[in-house]
């Protein structure tokens, strides 16, 4: 159900309380800030009185006297009076309300008294409350700016919202995407969230015919699943551009900011991706990828083409490389293209893709047309320079039919006031106008990633999650177990056999080594936490000497009752790791990656939000860095996207259908080999559990030597 925030971002009426003459006060600011909106407007300072100039003792004594409802209530006063004049607000009709103000969750065990007596509020009267910690929102098509930034009241209205953790963000992002041509829709900072959050505002703006892309900036996740769910609907109907802060460690200061949890990096572009979004790094990509996307959103598709035109060849190179390294296809145009562009550009131009025109002439508008045409072609991206003698670049662009029917990106360079006009009527007419190479680039790579994401939603949307539906024994598990669950799901494993006894390892042996491959002896005990420093991990043993030497090193780990593992050893490969684990705020997770330490250094994972169907799982090992690993390399194995999907697939739904019982089930190493993958090692951690296994750290290095 979508929240009401009608009285919050499109009230009939406003009371700031806490009003003040002093302008260096918060109640002074937001009244000069507030002073422009058209509607009812009043102002409470119960100890400074003074109705003649309409400011007033109480809320009820300003609805009283003020000729329409006051819907929404901007409190400015210290954290420990907030509860009592939201109270008050509400007990007067006021719906919604703002609070500015800090020193709640963010400032220890006192602070969170003070919030504890907002929530108490809001709980029971329904009001909605935004805030605390924030300098506000804004709104400028209605002539509202509840923000103590006065200079915010300057924003120019448009189709773009802000929905920013921070306050100060929230007003940064919307100074840039203005300097950049862009009108502001709503501008909110969250602040703490302790009432309305991002989700909220996002399901608010669903509906909201005046908002067109929506830019989403995000600190700490109070509720992932929700965020979630709300990205994925307002992105099926919206473009949302996410900037996740958190790549370094400043979980502690996000804390102290907002007062909540600072959730994983990797976890929260991964999943608003998985929703939707298109996920960047810095604010300079957002502004760009908004440019373009509440402008222009190419229909969905699984690779779109990209055209690029260019009046100078080495910014057209500049475009072309970025796209080959962002990994967005720049097709070679048809011949029929070819031949068209032939009779109108000079014979030394380059009239393949990209084509380069010179310096443009009369006939640039026929060569745009040509080439965004042209069936290869989903997107076209044009750089010229503002050459008035030579060429009008947004004259030329609209005479293409360039914009919403035919997409396409623009690069116009030059003097500042020749590039702001040339701009404005790009806008105008529909077309997104960039700054240079780089900026086209990024608003590029924006529109293409949009599209692809929600070609894989719809193919993902017919697919139904992997429906194993098994859970995990109970534990603890050794290695054996956890491979026999595994092989249960139908993951290969290793041959092996649990012997109890010497003996029993001897007959093993016998029986594994007639293939004349080595074999792996472990110490087989779940409460051993590592393994191969202890000495309970032995490979490459060929003869039973080799054997009784390594049973020797087990068994004086602990003398009596242990038990051993003897298994065949795997042929050389590619090591993945794949696990599924319960993430402390976006629930079931799915991560992928390349085996080893240099892996684990990059980062080099893909993850997924769990359930997730074969199709989506499949999908994960085209983002590594190092896929070509996985594709033939230097003659080694292709994986088969497909097995690995069905493997993904099944552990996610594995941990899924073991409730919270189990919080990891893990894969390292996952063994691609000539024919097919291998479930070398398996660590099943239950809840409660030590984070870990038996010698997992040094085992899975050991792992890998299998060959």
């Amino acid at each position: 159900m979508t929240p009401n925030l009608t009285p919050m971002f499109t009230p009939e009426g406003v009371v700031v309380i806490g009003a003040s003459r002093q302008s260096g006060k918060l109640g002074a600011a937001m009244a000069r800030s507030l002073a422009a909106f058209p509607g009812p407007r009043a102002l409470v300072n119960a100890r400074r009185p003074e109705p003649a100039e309409g400011v007033y003792a109480s809320v009820a004594e300003a609805a009283a006297h003020t000729d329409g409802r006051l819907d929404l209530a901007v409190l400015c006063v210290p954290a420990a009076g907030c509860a009592d004049a939201l109270a008050e607000a509400a007990a007067a009709g006021c719906r919604a309300a703002l609070v500015c103000a800090g020193g709640f969750g963010e400032a220890g065990p006192e602070g969170e008294q003070y919030a504890d007596a907002l929530r108490r509020v809001v709980e029971r009267t329904g009001i909605r409350l935004l805030g605390p910690n924030t300098s506000g929102f804004f709104a400028p098509q209605l002539g509202l700016t509840a923000s103590f930034v006065p200079a915010a009241s300057g924003l120019p209205a448009g189709d773009v919202a802000v929905v920013a953790a921070s306050g100060g963000v929230n007003h940064a992002l919307a100074f840039d995407l203005a300097d950049a041509g862009n009108g502001i829709s709503l501008g909110v900072g969250i602040g703490a969230g302790l009432d309305v959050t991002a989700a909220d505002v996002l399901e608010h703006l669903v509906t909201d015919a005046g908002t067109t892309a929506v830019a989403l900036h995000v600190e700490t996740v109070p509720d992932g699943p929700r965020l979630v769910a709300a990205v994925r609907r307002l992105a099926a109907v919206k473009p949302v551009v996410a900037l996740v802060v958190g790549r370094s460690d400043v979980g502690e200061f996000a804390r102290s900011h907002t007062g909540a949890l600072a959730t994983s990096w990797r976890t929260a572009r991964a999943a608003l991706r998985q929703a939707g979004a298109v996920v960047v790094d810095d604010e300079r990509e957002l502004v760009d990828a908004i440019t373009a996307l509440s402008r222009v959103r190419l229909p969905a598709h699984p690779d779109p083409g990209l055209g690029i035109v260019t009046a100078q060849a080495g910014p057209g190179l500049l475009l072309a490389d970025r796209a080959g390294t962002d990994g967005i296809r720049v097709p070679e145009l048809t011949e029929a293209t070819r031949d068209t562009l032939g009779g109108l550009l000079p014979p030394l131009t380059y009239q393949r893709n990209p084509v380069d025109t010179g310096r443009p002439g009369e006939t640039f508008a026929q060569v745009l047309d040509a080439t965004a045409a042209d069936p290869s072609v989903d997107l076209l991206a044009v750089y010229a320079l503002t050459e008035p003698d030579s060429v009008d670049v947004a004259s030329a662009a609209q005479e293409a039919g360039l914009g919403a029917g035919s997409p396409a990106v623009v690069v116009v360079a030059g003097p500042h006031e020749d590039v702001v006009e040339q701009r404005a009527r790009l806008h105008k007419a529909g077309i997104p106008a960039l700054t240079g190479p780089t900026a086209a680039a990024g608003a590029v790579r924006a529109l293409v990633t949009d599209a692809r994401q929600r070609a894989r939603a719809a193919v993902a949307g017919t697919e139904a999650p992997a429906t194993v539906r098994q859970g995990v024994p109970a534990g603890p598990l050794d290695e054996d177990s956890a491979k026999t669950f595994l092989s249960s799901l139908g993951i290969r494993t290793p041959v092996r056999v649990a012997c109890a006894t010497r003996t029993e390892a001897h007959r093993a042996f016998e029986r594994l080594a007639d293939s004349g491959q080595p074999v792996a002896v472990k110490v087989l005990d779940a409460e051993i936490l590592h393994k191969t420093e202890l000495g309970g991990v032995h490979l490459g043993i060929r003869t039973p000497a080799e054997l009784d030497t390594a049973l020797d090193a087990i068994d004086a780990i602990e003398p009596g009752g242990r038990r051993y593992l003897v298994e065949a050893m795997a042929p050389a490969g590619v090591d993945l790791v794949l696990g599924a684990r319960r993430d402390p705020v976006f629930g079931p997770v799915v991560l992928a990656g390349l085996g080893g330490t240099a892996a684990e250094a990059l980062a080099d994972v893909a993850i997924r939000l769990a359930p997730l169907s074969v199709a989506e799982a499949a999908a994960m090992p085209d983002e590594l860095a190092a896929r070509a690993l996985l594709d033939g390399w230097r003659g080694g194995p292709v994986l088969d996207r497909a097995e690995f999907g069905r493997v993904a697939a099944a552990l996610a739904d594995a941990l899924a259908a073991s409730g919270r019982e189990v919080a990891e089930i893990e894969i390292n190493p996952l063994r691609l080999i000539a024919d097919g993958l291998i479930a070398l090692d398996a660590v099943i951690v239950h809840t409660g559990a030590v984070a870990g296994h038996p010698g997992q750290e040094t085992d899975k290095e050991n792992d890998h030597a299998q060959a």
